[in-house]
């Protein structure tokens, strides 16, 4: 698939790591760093501007490295790019490590997955089918 993609970043385009990976790294663009003391947010920029096609949505989800190693997550995950959005991609990073961490132009801060998606047409009903689970909510499936 091709994607219309504009670069005011001072970093090279998303790219896939291996032949089988989901997700594309998304790097800070920042004029000073940005320090996130404990359970701070902030949204940082990438300088990166779609055009998806229609059907289509941009995931913004955690890298797992930072947030297993520094506690630094995306908020509202994953993120949902539109492919009628036309504005800067921004990541909404939260720190929920008791230190302060520093995010540095250029960091890897999230990772960028591209989906398909189906939009829902709605049919108003009395009653829905009924199912093994029925209206069990969660853990009502057990531990197994």
């Amino acid at each position: 698939m091709k994607v219309r993609i504009i670069n005011k970043s001072q970093h090279e385009l998303p790219s896939y790591q291996t032949s089988a990976s989901a997700g594309m790294d998304l790097r800070a663009q920042l004029e000073a760093p940005v320090r996130l003391e404990s359970l701070e947010r902030a949204v940082v920029g990438t300088g990166l501007y779609l055009e998806l096609p229609e059907g289509y949505e941009a995931q913004i989800r955690p890298r797992s490295g930072l947030a297993a190693r520094q506690g630094i997550t995306v908020l509202n995950s994953p993120g949902t790019i539109d492919a009628d959005y036309r504005g800067e991609i921004g990541v909404i990073l939260v720190n929920l490590s008791p230190e302060a961490v520093t995010i540095e132009h250029g960091d890897r801060i999230a990772q960028m997955v591209i989906a398909r998606h189906e939009q829902a047409e709605w049919i108003e009903v009395e009653a829905l089918n009924s199912t093994q689970r029925g209206s069990g909510g969660f853990g009502s499936t057990g531990r197994n």
